[in-house]
């Protein structure tokens, strides 16, 4: 836990970690392979929400997830989401601009979680306001092959940015737009806070805190990983209201 709260992550490292991943494996190797809807960027990202079968405990094919070691409090989970991300990434896909797509390779598509594109507009408004992203590794995968990137202390950033929106009566915080600030926010995170890159192996975890600025590095030249793609389950249970997303340490 040490250094959590300034950098916002750690990575934890464990064999029960290890047990679990090679459990999920499976399901998720079985999953990929079915026909699916949402393959991205040219088929080089597979979002893969809710695929994995895992039970609200977290457990999968009965073996269960290490709660203690993760240093998580145990909460109701969904089933599992399993990014696969295949060599080539990113590439251009119907429905994203120009604009949109360079982002995504210069900027890693970085954002926060939980914000939702609402109405025509697609402007951004707090809706899901996840407490927790655990990412997992599921395969083996090298350096290069897209890994998660995240802006150390950038939550702290966040934070103080959407504070300066979200007031009131907090129980009209998730209709609130916050388009603005958010990108405001961002873009003073580019400029001040640190850019990590952090591949994973299986037997290893990371836990970001809520409302860092993460995303995944393009896939470098030459980078391997196992079939079928580079395979993380993330979970990212909610909290029960907007005020407390934003005010909980």
């Amino acid at each position: 836990m040490e250094g959590f709260a300034e950098r916002g992550w750690r990575r934890v490292v464990d064999p029960a970690i290890g047990a679990w991943a090679h459990a999920a494996r499976g399901q998720a190797v079985r999953a990929m392979a079915l026909p699916r809807d949402d393959w991205r960027c040219g088929e080089t990202w597979c979002v893969g929400l809710d695929a994995l079968d895992n039970a609200p405990d977290g457990s999968v094919a009965g073996v269960a997830l290490p709660w203690g070691v993760l240093g998580l409090d145990p909460v109701p989970l969904h089933r599992g989401q399993v990014s696969v991300v295949r060599p080539g990434y990113p590439q251009p896909w119907d429905g994203e601009t120009e604009a949109g797509f360079r982002f995504r390779r210069d900027r890693d598509a970085a954002h926060l979680d939980g914000l939702l594109p609402v109405g025509p507009q697609k402007r951004r408004m707090v809706q899901e306001p996840h407490g927790w992203i655990l990412g997992i590794p599921l395969n083996s995968s090298g350096v290069g092959a897209s890994p998660l990137v995240v802006w150390e202390g950038s939550h702290r950033v966040m934070r103080a940015g959407l504070a300066g929106v979200l007031r009131g009566d907090p129980a009209g915080w998730a209709e609130v737009d916050v388009t603005e600030a958010y990108q405001a926010a961002r873009r003073q995170v580019f400029e001040t806070c640190r850019r990590v890159e952090l591949p994973g192996a299986p037997g290893e975890a990371v836990v970001l805190h809520r409302l860092m600025i993460h995303g995944v590095a393009p896939w470098a030249a030459g980078a391997m990983a196992e079939e079928p793609g580079r395979m993380v389950a993330y979970f990212r249970p909610l909290l029960p209201s907007v005020e407390a997303w934003l005010t909980l340490p």
